[in-house]
């Protein structure tokens, strides 16, 4: 499967957990046939709750939905949580599950990283944002700041049929080669456009990262990307300082305050190369930034799931929407211009490491071992991911039913 760019779409950006899970809630309590999720992350907190309420009214009015999780992200849902939307006919499936050896999860890489939901044929949900109170505003300095569209149109239909494609027993035709697929063109550029691009270890293992590179050469004025976990190989940073080379006005938003400190060692590794090459760094201090956008003068733009490191763009299922419409990006510019004036320093040379040759060579070998260490462990064929299916339990009248049964010989 192939998507093109869908024109006569209704896309909304949506800000953290504020403005998505109401959204999100609203389309499955209106939907009439079908829902399908799919999240990296649900969480048996307080919002984890309100997505089990909404799924199980709706799964009892007759709605049919299908729900896949990632084993790693979401391993700590009890059994009475899921069995109650399985006994009510939720299809729910987990990716990858693992099991724990001390304690720990053992399945580390090749996660199912996508955020998207499809209500019936006529919309859809894709982003960053998972189903976790951490999402929200008013859950404190931890509060995440990230972003989701939602789209109405053509463009809905590429993503049902992806996701219809993508269910089990539905797979299409794996070949033994793997074709490249260059970047979709928008060869009538307009407004409300939309393409849906995604990221697997198939025939489409570089579509995400080909048309950052490719959005990155077509640059005339300006580019934003804010990414939470920014490690990126060489041919990104060089189109990203060739870009600023050439006078684009090229903004890079990173983590200041990161969930995790190793995403704030390895960004900085980069700062030098960026720096000097003339791209503006910010480092937004508000709180962890989980967001994974970008745009491009005043029309092209992104929203997705995919993070520019190496787990996100050679080993994890993730997905994006890229925008083509002016009133989309001026929107989305306004918001991200709000955090660099509101909540971000710019690291300027005073915070770059000074360029010596020991400095040099730990850059190096550091670089080297993030950038290719999640991608050699995924090469090892122990770690095949798996669709894990969450039977629904045994009723205790059927199993009654089937007592009485055997003992009159099947006969009723």
């Amino acid at each position: 499967m192939r998507c093109s760019w869908q024109e006569g779409n209704r896309i909304t950006l949506l800000e953290n957990g504020d403005n998505y899970y109401p959204a999100v809630f609203k389309a499955i309590d209106r939907a009439q046939q079908k829902v399908i999720l799919e999240t990296f992350i649900w969480f048996e907190d307080e919002v984890g709750k309100q997505l089990h309420n909404v799924l199980l009214r709706a799964a009892l009015r007759g709605i049919k939905i299908e729900v896949l999780l990632d084993g790693y992200g979401s391993p700590d849902l009890s059994d009475e949580f899921v069995n109650e939307l399985t006994s009510a006919g939720v299809i729910f499936r987990y990716y990858d599950p693992g099991s724990r050896l001390f304690g720990m999860r053992t399945n580390l890489f090749r996660r199912m990283h996508r955020k998207i939901v499809v209500v019936d044929e006529t919309v859809a949900f894709v982003g960053g944002i998972n189903y976790s109170a951490e999402h929200m505003s008013d859950y404190g300095p931890e509060a995440k700041q990230d972003y989701a569209i939602r789209i109405e149109g053509p463009v809905v239909q590429d993503i049902l049929l992806f996701e219809l494609e993508n269910l089990p027993g539905n797979n299409a035709v794996r070949r033994w080669w793997k074709r490249r697929h260059r970047p979709e063109e928008n060869r009538k550029p307009g407004e409300a456009q939309a393409l849906f691009v995604w990221r697997d270890n198939g025939e489409h293992r570089n579509d995400i990262e080909r048309h950052y590179l490719k959005m990155l050469a077509n640059a005339k004025r300006e580019v934003i990307i804010a990414n939470a976990y920014f490690f990126p190989g060489y041919r990104l940073l060089h189109a990203m300082r060739n870009a600023a080379r050439r006078g684009v006005r090229v903004k890079l938003i990173v983590q200041g305050e990161p969930d995790m400190p190793i995403v704030k060692v390895g960004a900085r590794l980069l700062y030098n190369y960026l720096v000097k090459g003339g791209v503006q760094i910010y480092e937004y201090r508000r709180r962890p930034l989980h967001g994974k956008v970008a745009l491009m003068d005043d029309h092209w733009a992104t929203v997705g799931s995919s993070n520019l490191d190496p787990l996100s763009l050679s080993l994890n299922l993730e997905a994006n929407l890229i925008v083509h419409d002016r009133q989309f990006n001026q929107t989305l510019r306004d918001n991200l211009q709000g955090l660099i004036v509101n909540d971000c320093v710019r690291v300027d040379e005073s915070m770059v490491p000074k360029r010596t040759w020991w400095n040099l060579g730990i850059g190096v070998v550091v670089f080297h071992f993030l950038r290719h260490f999640p991608a050699m462990v995924g090469w090892l064929p122990a770690h095949t991911p798996k669709l894990a299916l969450v039977n629904p339990p045994v009723q205790p009248e059927m199993e009654t039913q089937d007592r009485v049964e055997v003992e009159d010989g099947g006969k009723t």
